[in-house]
């Protein structure tokens, strides 16, 4: 009984192949890729989530231009119930701005044609802004599992040098400069498919947002040239039902 105590007391004895062993064996190179992968994981989730938090937001300014911006008897009333840093409210300005301008061009162009290419930029520059970082994500996917790779090659040629100096493939000798190969590796593999899963997602959140952008700048260029004749059917109020008949009874 002792005896089993006893040994379950002992330490137990630390893996010599573990990541920071494996580090340590492959020196400055190993650390080098190391810390490169590290920085390129956390540019990849802080990209991640800093996208997604301006994606939501324009996704419930969207919400909110639905609900209550048509409804508004003006545009400059409309867009002063809207929130002041808002994306669509950045489009209605630049509309309203540029239906102001035309009237001062010297040179006569159609209001339409004015009117889609101020509207065209704006929502430009906000589909451009969205799309900031997605960069970052394209690389870090497509670099990450070269990166590891050169790791993994020098693993296998520390090993080699090992067998050679050794004069025999031994397993002591190379299963340190082989273990660090595999890790390099696999970190690689790591950082890569967070950040093309991401790129995917957030790409894929952003052409839904644009589609809502261009679906607003539609409605709000056929709203200007018309003079305010033409809106969305959404904008509609809703229809109270109609009272009932009063019965027998109830006149009784």
């Amino acid at each position: 009984m002792l005896m089993y105590l006893a040994a379950a007391a002992a330490p137990k004895p630390e893996n010599p192949y573990g990541l920071m062993e494996a580090l340590e064996q492959g020196g400055t190179i190993a650390w080098t890729v190391f810390i490169i992968l590290v920085g390129m994981s956390v540019g990849t989730f802080y990209v991640l989530f800093t996208k997604l938090i301006e994606q939501q937001k324009v996704i419930n300014q969207g919400k909110k231009v639905r609900a209550t911006f048509w409804r508004a008897p003006s545009l400059k009333e409309g867009t002063a119930k809207l929130e002041k840093n808002s994306a669509y409210k950045q489009i209605v300005d630049d509309g309203i701005k540029a239906q102001e301008e035309h009237t001062k061009l010297t040179d006569p162009v159609e209001a339409h044609d004015w009117l889609h290419g101020s509207l065209a930029r704006s929502e430009a520059s906000i589909n451009s802004k969205l799309g900031g970082g997605l960069a970052f994500l394209a690389t870090v996917g497509s670099t990450s599992p070269f990166i590891g790779l050169f790791g993994t090659v020098i693993g296998i040629y520390r090993a080699l040098i090992k067998i050679g100096a050794a004069g025999q493939a031994s397993i002591d000798a190379v299963a340190g400069p082989v273990g660090e190969a595999l890790i390099m590796t696999a970190l690689g593999l790591a950082v890569a498919v967070p950040a093309v899963l991401a790129y995917n997602f957030l790409q894929r959140r952003n052409k839904s947002i644009a589609e809502q952008l261009n679906g607003f700048t539609v409605d709000l260029l056929a709203h200007l040239v018309s003079n305010g004749a033409v809106r969305p059917s959404l904008a509609a109020a809703p229809v109270a039902p109609a009272a009932k008949p009063a019965t027998a009874a109830t006149k009784a």
